[in-house]
């Protein structure tokens, strides 16, 4: 096949040349990565058949360089399938997911690729190679030994049947996710019943009906960004407990029940396991990564879970007292916390999120991203409209440094039809300097805020603008790598350390330098007063204990579940069972139900490692502190520096424990993590 399929073709166009979105087709995809795939075949053939002696330039270098047309595609069809996920699009999904599975599989065993991988490693220290290639010839022979390589013919089949089915799995999973977040809504239909809504949650949820053909009423779609709120401020208590069952059963039963599926990919997996030589499959995980072991990701989740739920009981005694003074006799419920706990902020704090969201408008809050990307790296951003994107409310920017182009960052703000919930990072183009040519990297971060109306801004909350910085933080680290191979570059770090960037980053959120300046009232212009920038900051740590108990209740389950190995798995029955024994406040649920846990069961990126993101807030909360303690505190360009040479730039080329040790000097304890949750005395 030609390169005028634009999923295939060579990236071009002006500021380093980029996808050509504007000419992709749902219909484009499969035979696009039909004859990419073929390619990619080729290619390893060609390195694994090579008569010539193994050597770094003719097996890793041609490993990385391989099968370009493939990683384009790849990049594309990750787009539009958690983007653009139309029914088309799903079935496309369906049909390469498990192809493209086989084909890794077949990669990672074939039995005379992984022998010259083999060579090169073993002669890695003597064959006069870099620092950063030895690293290379470490992390690719570790990573074919991890998937299989070295197994036996039998055993090499049978796995490569488990991870096609895997495959399979991971994406009916998510496709019954998506599907009872589009297809079913809160629906409303009397004017009383919005009391406590502000008028931009009103609007949004009357364009969200007119959407679904209900004009005249108003729509709350059954994802994060429409019911978190929805269950801060509705005053109606029997709808808030309809919302929050709505949004908590999505993929439980019906006719995208998700059970069965859990079942069946957690027996998978314990196969998995066994065939690679471990225990179980959360040995697996863990064994590549930081934690090395799952008792010990298991101890920081249990040396924090009791000080959090010691917390959510002083929390749940303030919202008690406050909802009885209120004439409400009922216990706090799940569908309460959120509601309650937003009361208790504002009489405990004078601090109100209806008073600090028209401070908060989403292209000042870009700004102030901007802002302190280039005080602390010398980052410039700019808008450019040259370039194709995949949707119109994508925008597109130049990143500069010192006039010299450093990438391009996509960013995709809002919610829509078959975009998938949450917010993340992804990478269309990873930076590389293989074969002596420098190639930028091209970042996308992705949220999904309610669209505001035509001709007004896009208002969000306290809780939107962490998340923002957040992913920010992973699309820094993607921008500032500087490394030679692909397979090191930016974010292809350890799991539980991909989190530090991001994590670190939110803590300029509530600086007073970038709040004094771009959090301006969308009506008058002026800055935030420093009244309400002192009750912001105050109120840090409040509720930390639902926050911390909600996220680690998961983290634990997600271990848990996995320790189980070959034990047939009952998700229903398991997850109230396990909750039990945790002890799980009976006021709050998992942050993410099994039924649609998708960092647990979409694929196996977060699997048996949802710990990764506390793991890595131990490290960023240390990290934070030692801004803290920096001469000229947050915006330090000296400590800026050190974060860039010894954490942002290098991706995979150090160990990350060295890499962090760089940076602080020492490893990172629990103190830190502590003081930032309010669990201890705070720093002083």
């Amino acid at each position: 096949m030609s390169d005028a399929n634009p999923v295939l073709a060579e990236w071009a166009g002006p500021h380093g040349a980029a996808p050509a979105f504007d000419l992709v087709r749902t219909e484009h995809f499969i035979p696009a990565l039909e004859a990419a795939m073929a390619e990619k075949r080729a290619d390893i053939a060609a390195i694994a058949d090579n008569p010539e002696p193994p050597t770094f330039a003719n097996t890793l270098e041609a490993l990385e360089a391989s099968g370009p047309r493939l990683t384009r595609a790849g990049r594309i069809f990750n787009v539009y399938a958690s983007t653009m996920n139309t029914p088309a699009m799903r079935e496309v999904e369906t049909w390469a997911s498990p192809r493209m599975a086989a084909l890794r599989d077949e990669i990672t065993q074939n039995r005379r690729l992984f022998d010259r991988i083999a060579q090169v490693y073993e002669t890695r220290e003597t064959s006069g190679l870099t620092p950063e290639q030895q690293r290379l010839a470490y992390v690719v022979y570790d990573r074919f030994v991890r998937q299989g390589a070295a197994l036996g013919a039998d055993d090499k089949a049978a796995l490569a049947e488990v991870n096609q089915k895997l495959a399979a799995l991971y994406t009916k999973f998510s496709q019954n996710v998506l599907a009872d977040e589009e297809g079913e809504a809160l629906v409303i239909e009397t004017p009383a019943d919005l009391e406590g809504l502000d008028q931009d949650q009103i609007d949004a949820a009357a364009a969200e009906a007119k959407a679904r053909g209900l004009e005249g009423k108003w729509a709350f779609a059954n994802t994060r960004s429409a019911m978190e709120p929805f269950l801060t401020f509705a005053a109606n208590r029997d709808l808030r407990e309809k919302a929050f069952k709505l949004f908590t059963r999505r993929g439980d039963g019906g006719a995208h029940d998700n059970l069965p599926l859990i079942t069946e990919i957690m027996s998978l997996r314990a196969q998995k396991a066994r065939l690679l030589g471990h225990p179980t499959f959360a040995h697996w995980i863990a064994d590549g990564q930081m934690a090395k072991t799952p008792d010990a990701a298991m101890k920081l989740l249990t040396d924090v879970w009791g000080p959090a739920r010691a917390r959510v009981a002083e929390e749940v005694a303030e919202m008690a007292e406050l909802s009885a003074a209120e004439g409400s006799n009922a216990p706090i419920a799940p569908w309460d916390y959120r509601y309650w706990g937003e009361k208790v902020r504002k009489a405990k704090y004078d601090l109100d999120e209806t008073e600090v969201k028209p401070y908060l408008q989403l292209d000042r809050m870009l700004e102030g991203m901007f802002w302190a990307a280039g005080r602390l790296f010398d980052l410039k951003f700019e808008l450019v409209t040259d370039l194709p994107t995949c949707h119109p409310d994508v925008r597109v920017f130049e990143v500069t440094k010192g006039g010299a182009r450093v990438g391009v960052w996509y960013f995709d703000p809002y919610a829509r039809a078959g975009k998938r919930s949450g917010a993340w990072m992804s990478e269309y183009r990873t930076q590389q300097r293989l074969g002596g040519a420098a190639v930028t990297p091209i970042i996308s971060n992705n949220e999904n805020f309610i669209p505001p109306k035509p001709g007004e801004p896009c208002l969000i909350s306290w809780t939107d603008a962490v998340t923002l910085f957040h992913e920010f933080g992973h699309g820094l680290h993607g921008l500032n790598s500087n490394v030679t191979y692909p397979s090191l570059a930016g974010t292809a770090v350890l799991r539980d350390f991909v989190e530090l960037p991001s994590q670190l980053f939110e803590h300029w959120l509530p600086t007073r330098e970038l709040l004094g300046k771009f959090a301006t009232h969308y009506r008058t212009g002026e800055p935030m007063p420093d009244a309400l920038v002192d009750k912001l900051l105050r109120a840090e740590t409040f509720h930390q204990g639902f926050k911390t108990v909600e996220y680690l209740s998961n983290a634990i389950l997600d271990l848990k579940a996995h320790l189980k190995g070959d034990t047939p798995l009952d998700a229903a029955q398991f997850e109230a069972s396990a909750l039990e024994e945790i002890g799980m406040p009976p006021q709050i649920v998992l942050r993410h139900r099994l039924p649609h846990f998708l960092h647990m069961f979409s694929s196996e990126g977060y699997a048996a490692g949802y710990y990764n993101y506390i793991w890595a807030d131990t490290l960023s909360a240390d990290a934070a502190e030692a801004f803290a303690e920096a001469p000229d505190g947050f915006y330090d360009t000296a400590l800026a520096e050190r974060l860039l040479a010894s954490v942002l730039s290098i991706g995979n080329t150090v160990e990350p424990g060295e890499a962090y040790r760089r940076f602080r000097g020492r490893d990172a304890g629990i103190d830190a993590l502590m003081r930032d949750r309010g669990f201890a005395p705070a720093l002083e």
